[in-house]
């Protein structure tokens, strides 16, 4: 068996180079090839640069990540039971994550405000 990522959650994370959150949802019928196509036309980007991209549907209660390595193609699912994934609204098209944010996404946890800068903010006494 290869060897599981812990900090992504997923088998496919240890030779990831970059996670992208594509922001608008796409149609969950479509697998693979089709979502590869995605990444290459409407993004832009080449699929094969290592990159992990996570889609998802339009209800935002599932997830798909594709990601091309040197051996194929990986296609992972994720359904959130209840509650929906936290996506972002504003209007940029590609979001780039960390690992950490990524976990927190997979988990239905709102990453956005976990990983936001706390510097500014006053200390506690």
């Amino acid at each position: 068996m290869g060897k599981r990522d812990e900090s992504s959650g997923l088998g496919v994370g240890a030779g990831v180079s970059a996670w992208w959150l594509v922001s608008s949802p796409v149609d969950f019928r479509c697998g693979a090839d089709r979502l590869l196509v995605h990444v290459r036309e409407v993004l832009g980007r080449d699929p094969r640069d290592g990159s992990a991209y996570v889609f998802c549907n339009r209800r935002r209660t599932r997830l798909k990540v594709v990601v091309v390595d040197g051996q194929g193609v990986w296609l992972c699912a994720r359904r959130l039971h209840t509650g929906r994934f936290v996506w972002p609204t504003s209007g940029q098209t590609l979001w780039s994550l960390t690992r950490a944010q990524f976990s927190w996404l997979g988990a239905g946890v709102d990453w956005q405000r976990l990983s936001c800068d706390t510097s500014s903010l006053g200390k506690l006494v």
